[in-house]
């Protein structure tokens, strides 16, 4: 473009020149002015060009800074399109969770609902089950007590009948929770080294059977005990060991109380030989204690 202003104010110079040859001074002086002109308005033109090409640079860079921001925008656009996904799908996820939730809270409520009716109804049973238990306790209590009453009735008949034999210390008679214990000496029922219940033996138990035929709220039970004395060799054919003879002393006195009446199914027999002492074996006291038939009066099973 510059090159061409160059060459067309040189042409108009030449032009210029060889018309000053055939024109008037005044029409050279006028060429010369308009070639001034020319000149100025090529350096104003000259000058714009250099201010536009200025200017165009200029555009150039800050049209390639906005693409530069653009590009960063597009890059950020695009990020925060991606977070907008990522959090559009963990709103949803959340939503969805919270479905659940509320599904298993539901469902939560509804089985402790379930589980509280069936508590309340569990607890309705057990206080009539209670009180049902508190009945039947009143109950159980009172029959005890009247058994405790027909027990100590009995011991006090027990007391009243044997009182001679107890104050020679022949019998003695005991009676705790419920349990009474009538304990005879060996030597007021059987004679030495016998089983056999001698005659005055029996007369002491027909006192017992007279008060024992009145008891059928118990069980009775004939226990037969001896000292630590082996069985002599004239008895031992017939009672090997203190077990036997025990054994045999309990079972003819069981016999005895059924032969007076006592129900056979309320009777039992218990032999323990030396092996449940009540005194020291080592005196003669002692061993006279241990010798003993006790009769026994305990709740039915």
């Amino acid at each position: 473009m510059r090159e061409k202003i160059v060459l067309a104010f040189l042409v108009v110079l030449l032009a210029a020149g060889m018309s000053a040859c055939s024109v008037m001074q005044g029409t050279y002086q006028m060429k010369v002015d308009e070639a001034d002109s020319l000149t100025k308005r090529l350096t104003a033109l000259q000058r714009k060009h250099d201010d536009l090409a200025a200017e165009n640079a200029a555009l150039k860079a800050r049209n390639e800074a906005l693409l530069a921001d653009l590009a960063g925008m597009t890059l950020q656009k695009d990020k925060l399109t991606t977070d907008l996904a990522y959090v559009t799908g963990q709103r949803d996820k959340v939503a969805a969770d919270k479905a659940d939730l509320d599904g298993i809270l539901q469902s939560k409520s509804d089985s402790l609902s379930q589980i509280i009716f069936e508590l309340r109804r569990k607890v309705a049973d057990l206080d009539a089950e209670n009180a049902n238990l508190r009945a039947e306790n009143a109950s159980l209590a009172k029959a005890r007590e009247e058994q405790v009453q027909k027990v100590s009735s009995t011991y006090e008949s027990l007391l009243e009948k044997m009182k001679t034999e107890i104050s020679r210390g022949q019998v003695t008679i005991s009676e705790l929770k419920g349990k009474l214990t009538v304990n005879m000496v060996d030597s007021i029922l059987f004679d030495s080294g016998k089983a056999e219940v001698k005659k005055g033996g029996l007369e002491i138990l027909g006192k017992v059977v007279s008060i024992l035929k009145d008891v059928n709220d118990k069980s009775i039970r004939i226990e037969g005990h001896t000292d630590d004395v082996q069985i002599s060799r004239a008895l031992a054919q017939r009672y090997p060991t203190n077990w036997e003879l025990s054994a045999a002393r309990a079972i003819n006195v069981a016999r005895y109380l059924q032969g007076q009446g006592i129900d056979p199914g309320h009777l039992s027999a218990v032999a323990y030989g030396e092996w449940k002492p009540v005194a020291t074996n080592d005196t003669e006291e002692g061993k006279a204690k241990n010798r003993r038939i006790e009769i026994i009066l305990v709740p039915k099973e």
